[in-house]
C-alpha cells in the first residue's frame, strides 16, 4: 500500500524529473530527437543547462507555487485568515525576481523565506513569456493578468494545489480546490482554458493523492468541469486522451492526435494519455517528451500525475540521484503533507518545531 506521504513526495519528485528529461528536447520535432537518441527517443538526461538533471521554469514555479500555499495555511493559523491569491502572487513575484526580473509591487511584506535563498533557483531557465508579462504588469498581488492566453504555464505549476486539498480533506471540498486552482491560475492567464485545464488537473492531483485510481479521478474532475462555464476545450481534450487510451495504436500517432502541448487542454491531454497507457512511471515520463513540441511542460505534468499515482519508491534512482534541488523538492512535499495537520502553536506542537514552520514559510 502506498502510504499518502509516498504519493506527495512522488508527485513533486516526478514531475521535476519530467521537466528535466524532456528538458534538452524543448523546441525539436519527434523525428529530430530519434535521430539523435535512437528508436526509442530520449530515456535518459541529456546535457541541458551545463548539467544532468536540471530542471526548468516549469519546476522552479511549481516550487514557489507550493511555498505561496504553505505561506497562506501558515497565516490561516496565525491570523485565523488564508489570502491564498495575495499570497500566491507574492510567491510567484519572488520567482520573477529570481529570473533577474524586478516586480512592480513587492514580493515580500515581511521575512523572504527559505525558498529563494537557494542560488539554483536564480538560474533562468526560459520561462514564459506569457508568465513574465503577467506578473511584470501586476500592480497588486492578486491582480488578474490582461492577456487571453491559455499557455500551460497554468497547468505546469498547479499540482501543489491537489495535494494540499488531499491534506486538508473534509476542510476544503473538491470544488474549493478546482475554484483554488482557477485563482492561482488566473494570476497570470486570462483565457478560461487555461484556468479550467489547470483546475480539472488539481483535482486528478487530489484524488490521486488520495489514494483514487487514476479513471475515477477523471470522473471527478470532468464533473467538476462540467458546471463551469467555458469547459468545452478542456473537458474534450480529457475526453479525447481517454479515448485514445482505450484504442489499439501507436503511442507516438496517439499523442500527435492530441497536439504539442503548448497550450493548457493540449499538454494536461498528452499528461493523461501517458498516464492512462504507461507500464509504469518511468514508461508514461519516456512517452511524455518523446513528441512535437512541449516536451518539458508535458514530462512534468505526467510526472505530477505519475508519481501521485505511484508514489516515490517508483521513481528508478538513475533520475533521482542527479535531479536538481531534490533536498528541496523533498521538503516542500514533505511539508505539504505535515503543514496542515495541526495548528501553529496548538498543543501538539512543540516550540521547535513551531519555530521551523514560521521560519520557512512566514505568513506574507
Amino acid at each position: 500500500m502506498i502510504q499518502p506521504k509516498d504519493r506527495f513526495t512522488g508527485c513533486l519528485l516526478a514531475g521535476a524529473v519530467g521537466d528535466a528529461l524532456g528538458a534538452p528536447v524543448e523546441f525539436r520535432r519527434r523525428d529530430e530527437i530519434l535521430a539523435r537518441f535512437g528508436p526509442t527517443g530520449i530515456t535518459r538526461y541529456a546535457p541541458a543547462f551545463d548539467g544532468l538533471g536540471c530542471i526548468t521554469d516549469d519546476t522552479q514555479m511549481t516550487l514557489f507555487t507550493a511555498e505561496g500555499l504553505l505561506r497562506a495555511v501558515v497565516g490561516e493559523r496565525v491570523h485565523g485568515r488564508a489570502a491564498w491569491g495575495a499570497i500566491g502572487a507574492r510567491a510567484l513575484l519572488r520567482w520573477l525576481r529570481t529570473q533577474g526580473i524586478e516586480p512592480a509591487v513587492e514580493a515580500d511584506t515581511g521575512e523572504p523565506g527559505w525558498l529563494v535563498g537557494h542560488p539554483e533557483l536564480h538560474a533562468r531557465r526560459a520561462p514564459g513569456k506569457t508568465c513574465i508579462t503577467a506578473l511584470l504588469d501586476t500592480r497588486f498581488p492578486g491582480q488578474h493578468p490582461r492577456n487571453d492566453s491559455k499557455g500551460c504555464g497554468t497547468v505546469m505549476r498547479i499540482a501543489p494545489v491537489g495535494l494540499l486539498g488531499a491534506r486538508l480533506g473534509d476542510r476544503q471540498t473538491l470544488g474549493e480546490t478546482f475554484d483554488l486552482a482557477v485563482e492561482l491560475s488566473a494570476l497570470t492567464h486570462g483565457h478560461p482554458t487555461g484556468q479550467l485545464a489547470a483546475a480539472a488537473m488539481a483535482v486528478v492531483i487530489r484524488r490521486l493523492a488520495e489514494g483514487a485510481t487514476l479513471p475515477s479521478a477523471l470522473v471527478d474532475a470532468k464533473r467538476a468541469l462540467a458546471s463551469r462555464p467555458g469547459h468545452g476545450e478542456t473537458l474534450r481534450a480529457i475526453e479525447r486522451a481517454e479515448r485514445l487510451a482505450r484504442e489499439v495504436r501507436p503511442d507516438a500517432d496517439a499523442i500527435a492526435d492530441l497536439g504539442e502541448g503548448w497550450v493548457a487542454e493540449e499538454a494536461l491531454a498528452i499528461a493523461v494519455y501517458c498516464a492512462l497507457v504507461a507500464d509504469d512511471l518511468e514508461h508514461g515520463l519516456v512517452l511524455a517528451v518523446n513528441h512535437d513540441g512541449d516536451s518539458d511542460s508535458t514530462g512534468a505534468i505526467a510526472g505530477h500525475l505519475l508519481g501521485a499515482l505511484h508514489g516515490a519508491r517508483a521513481i528508478p534512482e538513475h533520475f533521482l540521484a542527479p535531479l536538481e534541488l531534490r533536498a528541496v523538492i523533498e521538503a516542500l512535499a514533505a511539508d505539504l503533507h505535515d503543514l496542515p495537520g495541526s495548528p501553529i502553536g496548538g498543543e501538539d506542537e512543540d516550540a521547535a518545531r513551531r519555530e521551523r514552520r514560521l521560519g520557512r514559510y512566514p505568513p506574507n
